[in-house]
């Protein structure tokens, strides 16, 4: 399910930003973009995370506005010591022109070092507390997706119960239609060859009976009840709601194969419409 968190952490010398940004995935799958400060509880930060969101493909970015986390120190001594010995050289080897050494002593190792600043426990622990401010406002983010969610699902499976219910009316007239369809021929055939009354009244019961589908009929009831029920559950369900859709297009699949009549059909078809869209929106379900 997608959601967006941020929270931010307001510190002397500097603000931290913490978004979180989720698309829907089959598993855990954590980017983060840490500045370098904070690459060292990267491990802490992961955990903190899987800790609390379930599934999904999550972007993590921290950023930090303010005095960098890198102090550079010239070594004043090093590079007077090494114009010193340039200067010498240029003039024992007779340098005509004036060289740039400025640029040259830049370059020289260790005249300009880095100070890399470490991270305080209370400044972690501050981070910590913010990264989870930015996790609860993506869920709250997440809450009110998924309630939108909810009222589109079920109005679907509403749909789909309610096709159900107009199927009952055309059930009735085509086995009526097809009773009389066979007795026509029937009396057709009993003109040019004696029939047997007791085996075609057999046959007929056999081919009747492989026209119904009451049983489908309870069965995607059923699977529609159990859809909305397993909503209200408290835990994430996505993966749960999509083998009940699977299990309603099977029902729906036999059904469409046993009608042998157009209205059923076209009845049919808008069952799954309906169907297709549940699975499109259930994508987005965690």
């Amino acid at each position: 399910m997608t959601g967006f968190g941020r929270a931010v952490l307001e510190l002397p010398s500097r603000k931290v930003s913490v978004e979180i940004r989720a698309l829907n995935s089959k598993q855990l799958d954590l980017s983060p973009k840490i500045p370098s400060l904070y690459r060292e509880k990267e491990s802490e930060i992961r955990s903190l995370i899987s800790s609390r969101l379930e599934r999904g493909k999550i972007d993590l970015y921290i950023s930090v506005e303010g005095s960098g986390t890198n102090h550079f120190n010239l070594n004043r001594e090093l590079a007077l010591e090494y114009a010193g010995i340039l200067k010498a050289l240029s003039a024992e080897i007779g340098q005509p022109t004036e060289p740039d050494y400025l640029s040259m002593i830049l370059k020289m190792p260790d005249v300009i070092g880095s100070e890399t600043e470490t991270l305080e426990e209370e400044e972690w622990k501050a981070l910590e507390k913010t990264i989870l401010e930015a996790v609860d406002a993506l869920d709250r983010f997440r809450l009110q997706e998924g309630e939108l969610l909810s009222l589109e699902l079920s109005k679907r499976v509403a749909t789909i119960v309610s096709l159900l219910e107009q199927v009952a009316p055309y059930e009735t007239k085509r086995i009526e239609a097809k009773r009389e369809k066979l007795q026509k021929w029937l009396t057709e055939l009993s003109e040019k060859a004696p029939i047997d009354a007791n085996r075609f009244e057999q046959e007929m019961i056999f081919y009747i009976e492989k026209l119904d589908f009451s049983e489908e009929k309870v069965r995607l009831s059923q699977h529609c009840n159990y859809f909305l029920a397993t909503m209200l559950e408290n835990e994430g369900n996505g993966r749960k709601l999509g083998f009940i859709t699977q299990e309603m297009g099977r029902e729906i699949n036999t059904l469409g194969s046993k009608a042998n009549d157009a209205d059923i059909q076209k009845i049919v078809v808008q069952m799954k419409d309906e169907l297709e869209k549940i699975k499109e929106q259930l994508a987005n379900a965690l």
